[in-house]
């Protein structure tokens, strides 16, 4: 018989701690409460919106983290990832093994929603607690915020979804609802967030209000046309309002962004907390890293397994078929083409594929482990939000509201005289008088170019309406196996969903899909 579990909606114990939660991930439960006393003091849900903030961090790290950008026009899986894992594989191919049983994809879907279950819970409770109303809307905006992050994520890739509101549970089941209905709930809790999250917060763990902003004003700009939801000039003004805050700049030079020893600079609106000890390690360089040098040194701090690669197009000059303009300094700072190694030049394994010394990501680089540590205990924080995105998300909009010189402006005097260490090259500026689409495809190459490996790269590729035609082109593994198809811009819902989830059946597969 199927039931209601699958997306993590039966009660359950809740294990809080009984000590300080000045630090989310080193709580030890010491009691366990039932879900009514959790939630029946703020003292005992702050501990609960914490943990939801380490399972959100959690669900970016290692190669989970880096699943939805395989399949891409900027990267892909190295090729003896491809040749291993069948199942990973499709994410790339586009093939028979891109299907419910995927379990690549299952393991992600299964991450998440527990995450939404949480934190729906959690607003649910706060919504009728009355004991300290700044602080209850504090927490009430943390836990708005984490389930619009996770269930805005849910919705670009696998399109309607349910929605998970612990207070109608009965009406709503947990069956998948219209997009209209999704975004609507997007937007109602990113705008309590946005209306009362604090400016800034000490604990850099936490969001803020621009933060949501940032993020509301995403969900405005991504929206499917179909949700009803897009809307630029609301779009614009949450992003205007980010840029008139004062709070956030640019750093003046584009490599200090991914250097360890300068985390939550002025440009982050917010990123994922970690560290080189386990378990707040993030193993991202695991995946990232180059194979020949893993084989010569545990320890070399460009080693890995391959997991994700620059394609072609994401690593090769403007000259030669690629995206990268003579002179941007975001090229060599995004990506690896040294492997050089104590002085000696690697060398290429023999059955792995041969493209272990192509260039590789560099931005998950932690050279804090050096010579020291393996590799495995890269723990660079990893950037969700910053404030160059925020500026080209505006950018766009004002493009899309027929204000294209100004949107040019702002590329050219902020984005890009960053890339050209300061100075923008006229024969770098763009025209003032670009048309409005060939705004939008100059700015889908400038996009990879500041944000490529950051995770956006899927959603601006199905918002544009470019996703087959640029992953045909430019992904390895899409064009060998030539079978990638409009439909396959949503994923199929996972098997284990349909078969023990009872508000979910073979007849509410994405389209496409087979059972």
């Amino acid at each position: 018989m199927k039931r209601r579990a699958a997306l993590g909606i039966l009660p359950v114990m809740i294990l809080v701690s009984t000590v300080s939660c000045t630090d989310f991930l080193d709580q030890q439960p010491q009691t366990a409460l039932t879900q009514e006393q959790v939630f029946a003091k703020l003292e005992n849900i702050d501990p609960l919106i914490t943990g939801l903030y380490t399972n959100w961090r959690n669900a970016r790290k290692d190669r989970g983290g880096f699943m939805f950008q395989l399949g891409g026009d900027e990267s892909q899986q190295g090729a003896f990832q491809v040749r291993s894992e069948a199942d990973q594989a499709g994410l790339d191919r586009y093939d028979g093994f891109l299907a419910p049983r995927n379990n690549a994809l299952t393991q992600q879907w299964d991450l998440r929603w527990p995450i939404v279950s949480a934190a729906a819970k959690a607003i649910l409770a706060l919504q009728t607690n009355t004991e300290d109303e700044a602080k209850r809307n504090v927490l009430l905006g943390e836990a708005s915020f984490i389930w619009s992050a996770v269930t805005f994520e849910l919705t670009q890739y696998w399109g309607e979804i349910p929605i998970i509101d612990a207070g109608k549970l009965n009406e709503f089941g947990t069956s998948r609802k219209p997009l209209p209905q999704v975004y609507e709930y997007l937007i109602k809790n990113l705008q309590f967030a946005v209306d009362h999250l604090p400016e800034t917060q000490t604990d850099k763990r936490r969001v803020t209000k621009y933060a949501a902003m940032a993020l509301l004003g995403k969900v405005y700009l991504y929206a499917p046309q179909e949700s009803n939801a897009r809307d630029y000039q609301k779009a614009a003004d949450m992003f205007d309002g980010v840029i008139k805050s004062g709070k956030y700049s640019l750093l003046p030079k584009f490599g200090d962004l991914f250097d360890p020893s300068k985390p939550n600079s002025t440009e982050s609106l917010y990123e994922f907390q970690f560290t080189n000890t386990y378990p707040d390690n993030n193993q991202t360089q695991w995946q990232m890293g180059s194979r020949a040098l893993a084989s010569i040194d545990g320890n070399c701090a460009f080693g890995g397994y391959d997991l994700m690669v620059p394609t072609a197009y994401a690593y090769k000059d403007a000259t030669n078929g690629g995206v990268w303009e003579a002179g941007d300094v975001r090229k060599t700072a995004s990506i690896r083409y040294d492997f050089i190694y104590n002085g000696q030049p690697p060398k290429l394994l023999s059955g792995f594929g041969g493209d272990e010394l192509d260039p590789h990501v560099k931005k998950f680089e932690d050279p804090r482990t050096q010579g020291t540590m393996s590799f495995w205990y890269s723990g660079k924080n990893i950037i969700y939000m910053r404030y160059a995105d925020v500026l080209l998300c505006y950018a766009e909009c004002l493009n899309e509201l027929k204000r294209t010189p100004e949107a040019v402006g702002i590329v050219n005097n902020q984005v890009r005289t960053r890339a050209f260490g300061g100075t923008l090259p006229v024969t770098m500026k763009w025209n003032e008088g670009l048309s409005q689409d060939e705004f939008r495809t100059k700015m889908l190459d400038e996009r990879m170019r500041e944000l490529c490996f950051e995770g956006w790269r899927r959603m601006d590729l199905i918002r544009s309406g470019k996703f087959v035609s640029l992953i045909k082109a430019r992904n390895r593994w899409a064009a060998e196996s030539n079978t990638i198809q409009e439909f396959h811009k949503k994923y199929p819902i996972p098997l284990t969903e349909v078969l023990q989830n009872e508000d979910i059946s073979d007849a509410d597969q994405n389209q496409g899909y087979l059972p």
